[in-house]
């Protein structure tokens, strides 16, 4: 009995590690700006330098998030989070071609 709860641990333990392998995500963008897929990844908006959606002519439409440090992540277009993050920065850049507060307002800590 102790050997299956074991077994069944370690398998849940594996699917979590790779259900939350989220950078992995940021590659799924190919030439052309067009995504292969998308994920679900949460963005900080400090860390957000750019929304904006797929192009007309890609199959797979996903709203594309530009990180500070130039990461690209395909977000699922239906997820509300996403809409809200698009219509924020919409409205942000308005008068302006510069995002205001809260986006973009942390640096980029490559090290």
């Amino acid at each position: 009995m102790k050997t299956l709860l074991t077994l069944l641990f370690l398998t849940l333990i594996c699917f979590l590690h790779h259900t939350s392998a989220s950078p992995l995500a940021t590659e799924l963008m190919l030439k052309g700006g067009c995504c292969t897929g998308f994920n679900r990844t949460a963005v900080p908006k400090s860390k957000v330098k750019h929304v904006g959606m797929t192009p007309d002519d890609c199959t797979n439409k996903a709203v594309v998030v530009t990180t500070v440090c130039n990461k690209k992540f395909c977000i699922d277009p239906s997820w509300t989070w996403a809409q809200n993050l698009l219509e924020e920065f919409k409205k942000s850049t308005a008068s302006s071609t510069s995002p205001r507060a809260p986006f973009n307002s942390s640096r980029c800590l490559k090290g």
